[in-house]
């Protein structure tokens, strides 16, 4: 299949969340499973038959959520609880419940009772705290062990030890070809434009991973024989929750903003970390949240996020950091003083600005973008 036919299937695949779990459950005949942000097992729900699916919000506009939630939560669980509501979610059989926040530990609450009585399983999942200690593990490890016997209740089979490994290396070759994909993109920003490449990366959240993993790695080859594509303009390190609505995107790309690296929670902080070797698949899987570094959705210890991105600027050769902040998203809010402090004493300006993600008006960020490039 030529580049440009698989990028527009993952675009269109991005495009049409809900058409593309519905087509691939008529087709593979299995059960559906969302996970809320910003983490989730996704190899346990694979291991079990069923087709994980990332439950991030989405253009809604909410009005039936405001009775559940304050209208100053988080504008993606805000979407969630909408779109549970309106029965978006209706074609899953189960959700796993992530805890990163407290707004998703209350959203998660909420969501449990709007689709009570619609026969989808509620399945919770909590890491610890102290994440990078043996207790941590062990009790990370306990989690996952009673998340994998729910997922069990609910595929009607057992979770065996192979089909967990085949599952992580299912995930390993995902998480890789999503790697090179984003390396990839930084020469052939002409071709993979930003929305491009936001839209390729989110498509994999609704796909079957073996099919997405496929058709990303034709990408990448044909990407790979390719020119390199010159392109001149300020090349940031995008960091924040995500990218939406498009529009942003259309003003970076209007105003010649390339990304030398993210650092988003839906795009590369859901790929950049490896599931370590071992024995024992489930703690292998508590483990890659132990080795999670720069998310302020896990406790890290007192070491600063800075240095994080400081590390990544450098070796991406970036000019500057974008701060795309989540409004109201309390734990990425406490970390940016001090990360912002560290980085601008390395020598980096940085603009910092907050989204939602629907915005009926993109116009004031767009002067803020422009103006902040042409300081350069």
């Amino acid at each position: 299949m030529s580049l440009q036919t698989n990028l527009t299937q993952l675009v269109e695949a991005a495009r049409n969340p809900r058409k593309t779990v519905s087509d691939t459950l008529a087709r593979t005949k299995q059960k559906a499973v969302g996970w809320l942000p910003v983490y989730a097992p996704e190899e346990l729900i694979h291991a079990a038959g069923m087709l994980p699916v990332g439950l991030w919000g989405g253009q809604v506009t909410v009005q039936k959520a405001d009775s559940y939630m304050q209208s100053f939560g988080c504008s993606i669980v805000r979407a969630i609880l909408e779109n549970g509501i309106n029965g978006v979610y209706d074609m899953l059989s189960g959700i796993v419940l992530t805890s990163s926040c407290d707004t998703l530990k209350s959203g998660g609450q909420d969501l449990m009772k709007i689709l009570n009585g619609k026969n989808i399983a509620m399945l919770p999942v909590n890491y610890a705290q102290n994440r990078q200690d043996a207790a941590g593990i062990k009790y990370m490890v306990a989690e996952l062990n009673e998340l994998k016997k729910g997922l069990e209740a609910l595929a009607g089979k057992a979770i065996t030890d192979a089909d967990l490994d085949k599952s992580i290396a299912v995930y390993e070759d995902y998480r890789a070809a999503l790697r090179q994909f984003v390396e990839l993109a930084k020469d052939y920003a002409k071709t993979i434009d930003l929305k491009t490449r936001h839209l390729v990366i989110k498509a994999g959240l609704f796909m079957d991973k073996l099919e997405y993993t496929a058709k990303l790695k034709e990408i990448n080859a044909g990407l790979a024989a390719l020119p390199k594509e010159e392109a001149k303009g300020l090349r940031v390190v995008i960091t924040g929750i995500m990218t939406e609505p498009e529009a942003l995107l259309d003003i970076f790309m209007a105003s010649n903003v390339i990304f030398a690296a993210d650092d988003l929670a839906q795009e590369s902080r859901q790929f950049r970390t490896k599931v370590p070797a071992g024995a024992n698949a489930i703690e292998r899987l508590a483990l890659r949240v132990r080795d999670q570094e720069g998310c302020a959705m896990l406790f890290a210890g007192g070491q600063s996020k800075g240095k994080f991105l400081i590390d990544l600027m450098k070796k991406n050769n970036a000019q500057a950091l974008i701060v795309c902040a989540m409004k109201f998203c309390d734990p990425e809010g406490f970390d940016y003083p001090i990360y912002k402090k560290e980085v601008e004493e390395a020598g980096y300006k940085v603009l910092y600005f907050e989204i939602e993600q629907k915005m009926d008006s993109v116009e004031a960020l767009r002067t803020r973008v422009q103006s902040f490039v042409e300081m350069f």
